[in-house]
């Protein structure tokens, strides 16, 4: 085991990421996986995950920003990089010695970044986005009667000296719910872009690589792979939602702490900000190195459920910024330095578990997990590498 701080520290499962990339590239077929990457692989790190995935295959990496490529690039990663949101016109130069794929989503935005190009004496190289009904970046092809406008905007972008255009994309928006409305408004936004692809091949722009296949997408209608799919929550081994599954992905994070003390409640003793616990019963609390500036929510507040010794242990009061609690009383040889799984392993709340509890998605919680926790990954069961932020200041 490598040397880092047991207080709290979060388990990436480098083993299961390159089983669930395998799993996808297998559910995907001839579309090729381009790997969600941004906010540092969704809290996971993106350092060592997107090296594993170089080395398990993948060719393509999706980013949200200029800074999380630039950060890939710095670290080793030569795959193709496409950043997804805005990137400052100015910056031309950057994305084109980096060997970066802009998104581009407007014609005002392309013609800004196309001049930059040529000031810079140099070309970037260009994803068309589309939107058909997210309502985020793109240009508007919402409906039919949209369509005349947004295939002349798109046309007026390959004329530009300064942008090479190979690929267009867009994203969908319900593609997670089984509802019989979402479902139309999906097959909806596919027909939509479909129609934009097969206009701009009749025009002559036959060599495009065409995506638009998020997690849930990818799931539900692999047939609309296209060229590539861009996969996110479920590369993590979580669904995108309660109602889409693909069998066999494995999760990825666990979360863990260390019990720092062991204490005895005696009936109608309290604990915790608010007192909102109060013992029954003569109850064993564990108090844990670990509370929500480390990404455990408060919400979890006396609902949460740790793992100790393979036993589930509840959460015991309020979540506390740095210190929470959970009930040992069925553990007798809890004490001071044991492990604590938080959520992510048996016993203990999945990530599913925790998002549904907290009322929000696990996204959310994978992104909110501090800096100051380290990550640590494993392979074949041990330790290869820890991410450290405090040590790196």
């Amino acid at each position: 085991m490598l040397n880092f701080e047991k207080h709290c520290w979060a388990e990436v499962d480098l083993d299961a990421l390159i089983h669930n990339f395998n799993r996808l590239q297998q559910h995907a077929g001839n579309s090729a996986v381009c790997a969600v990457v941004k906010a540092g692989a969704y809290g996971h790190g993106d350092e060592l995950v997107c090296r594993t995935l170089e080395q398990a295959g993948a060719r393509w990496f999706a980013v949200s920003c200029l800074s999380e490529a630039l950060h890939l690039r710095a670290e080793g990663i030569t795959g193709n990089i496409l950043i997804l949101g805005h990137t400052e016109p100015c910056c031309a130069a950057l994305l084109s010695q980096n060997n970066l794929t802009q998104a581009v989503f407007s014609l005002d935005y392309a013609a800004q970044l196309a001049e930059q190009a040529r000031r810079s004496d140099c070309v970037v190289t260009c994803h068309l986005k589309v939107d058909t009904g997210m309502g985020r970046l793109g240009f508007c092809a919402r409906t039919k009667e949209d369509l005349p406008y947004c295939i002349s905007l798109l046309q007026q972008c390959f004329a530009l000296n300064g942008l090479q255009i190979t690929g267009i994309f867009q994203h969908f928006a319900v593609a997670d719910s089984h509802a019989e409305t979402d479902q139309a408004y999906t097959q909806q936004q596919y027909d939509l872009f479909s129609a934009v692809v097969q206009q701009l091949k009749a025009l002559g722009h036959t060599s495009l690589m065409v995506h638009c296949c998020n997690s849930a997408a990818l799931i539900e209608h692999p047939e609309w792979g296209h060229d590539l799919v861009r996969p996110g929550i479920v590369l993590y081994g979580c669904d995108p939602s309660e109602e889409v599954h693909l069998d066999s992905l494995r999760p990825v994070l666990t979360l863990k702490t260390v019990i720092s003390q062991v204490k005895e409640l005696n009936v109608g003793q309290a604990l915790s900000y608010g007192l909102t616990f109060t013992a029954s019963a003569p109850t064993k609390a564990a108090i844990l190195c670990a509370g929500y500036a480390d990404g455990y929510p408060r919400s979890l507040s006396n609902q949460g459920v740790c793992a100790l010794h393979g036993q589930s242990a509840p959460v015991l009061g309020r979540v506390c910024m740095d210190q929470m609690m959970i009930d040992v009383t069925a553990i007798p040889n809890a004490k001071a330095g044991d492990e604590v799984i938080l959520f992510g392993g048996s016993g203990a709340d999945s990530l599913n578990d925790v998002a549904q509890k907290a009322g929000t998605i696990p996204y959310e919680i994978m992104c909110g997990l501090a800096l100051r926790v380290p990550r640590v990954y494993l392979k074949n069961s041990r330790c290869i590498a820890v991410s450290d932020y405090l040590k790196k200041m």
